[in-house]
């Protein structure tokens, strides 16, 4: 079976197809039954969109191809949602929805010695290796797991088994792998590939997915001005392919700046972000570039809720964004935190440790709601009368008054820090 990487500034649609079909002509059968798991509409600028839409031309009317997208924690897709990412061509009974709480299978076990070696002692848990239940459908001769590799706050970098184990896995698996990052440290893995999370994960594949006919697209993409650009593609089973397009996308998606940024405007687009659950990608992607005492703006005029999770929704408003040494009490001490460790990590996340401040231009929340979660709150309609994001450029911008601010059109699109700082 071919492997593919590839690497350009832009990989046009027409390349993009000839090199899916090359793939799908060297194996060595053709598939009955496949089984696409691309991300949700929160990666629509991954590309994987396009690709679902050109496997499913290439491979129907001979095969079966049914799509899964990889929610995680997420709510399920709307149907505009699929149309505009998948296109309209997908019949919808060939989608399902991946149920984290209910449709899923306990495969193995990491040992806890094992999550205590790569944490540093720091968490001492087993981990329950969970999947959904339709990936262990044996009608199923090829799965492919399809998503970008971006830095993330959880893992490092996104993707590869994540997409299977957090994107279609179980409460275990999600509660206690956000935990271990939270409890290790975002900042010490973002940006980077080897981290423990991604070794948990990778214990995981190795030990327990053998047996799965999975195979992984990956890509890696920049977005210029409202053009998204496809600079990566990479296709196989190996891990050395998901270190290439982690390597690539250090290049291309990590914005390393000279000196610290004393205030932030991050804007996110109400279409894509619906809550701080998501929308906090604007915190965790900008704390390693904001200087002390900085402040960070958040333009969310989509962002109606907290959690994604009706439950976790419930925790993130009843403890709020109160920092690591609170959050660690608290889940130590409270048998819902105990029970949601992914709350708590998220709540670890998504507080700036008193080290800069945060402002909530929710359009979708009160400001005492948001206040009550421990933000501060400018009510959005007044915010853009001074920052108004159709006249801000990406990057620095000085205004009228000769303030400079910086200026993020979409945080989930790359990493902002120090260079001082940070080593790959």
């Amino acid at each position: 079976m071919k492997e593919i990487s590839l690497a350009s500034d832009n990989i046009d649609p027409n390349q993009l197809e000839i090199q899916l079909r090359t793939w799908l002509e060297s194996l060595p059968t053709l598939p009955k039954k496949v089984l696409l798991l691309p991300p949700d509409f929160t990666r629509y600028h991954s590309k994987a969109g396009l690709i679902v839409q050109l496997l499913y031309r290439m491979l129907t009317p001979g095969c079966r191809v049914e799509i899964m997208p990889a929610l995680g924690t997420h709510v399920p897709m709307s149907d505009s949602e699929k149309q505009r990412m998948f296109g309209a061509e997908i019949p919808a009974d060939r989608f399902f929805a991946h149920d984290w709480r209910n449709d899923i299978v306990k495969i193995g076990e990491v040992p806890a010695d094992f999550v205590a070696k790569v944490s540093e002692g720091l968490v001492k848990y087993p981990i329950s290796v969970e999947i959904n239940k339709r990936l262990l459908n044996p009608s199923y001769d090829l799965i492919l797991s399809i998503g970008q590799v971006v830095p993330h706050e959880v893992v490092g970098m996104a993707n590869y088994n994540k997409n299977v184990f957090v994107g279609c896995g179980g409460k275990d698996m999600i509660n206690r792998s956000h935990f271990l990052g939270a409890a290790y440290g975002m900042e010490r893995m973002m940006g980077r590939a080897d981290t423990p999370v991604r070794q948990v994960f990778n214990y995981a594949e190795d030990k327990f997915l053998g047996k799965l006919p999975l195979q992984y697209i990956l890509t890696v993409t920049t977005t210029s001005k409202g053009v998204t650009s496809l600079n990566g593609l990479f296709i196989g089973r190996n891990y050395r392919l998901f270190k290439e397009a982690a390597q690539l996308s250090q290049v291309k998606n990590l914005d390393l700046l000279a000196r610290p940024l004393k205030k932030v405007l991050v804007y996110l687009d109400p279409e894509e972000f619906k809550s701080t659950w998501l929308g906090n990608k604007a915190i965790y992607r900008t704390r390693m570039a904001i200087a002390d005492q900085g402040e960070l703006i958040i333009l969310a005029p989509g962002v109606k809720q907290f959690g994604e999770d009706p439950t976790i929704d419930t925790l993130i408003r009843k403890y709020g964004y109160v920092g690591s040494e609170r959050v660690l009490q608290l889940a130590a001490e409270e048998p819902d935190l105990q029970n949601n460790l992914s709350a708590a990590a998220h709540l670890i996340h998504g507080s700036s440790e008193g080290r800069f401040n945060i402002t909530y231009a929710a359009g979708g929340l009160t400001g005492a709601e948001v206040e009550k979660a421990n933000f501060k709150y400018w009510p959005y309609q007044e915010v853009i009368q001074k920052y108004n994001p159709e006249k801000l450029e990406n990057g620095f911008n000085t205004l009228k008054d000769g303030e400079e601010i910086f200026y993020i059109s979409n945080p989930a699109l790359g990493l902002w820090a120090l260079k001082e700082k940070f080593v790959h």
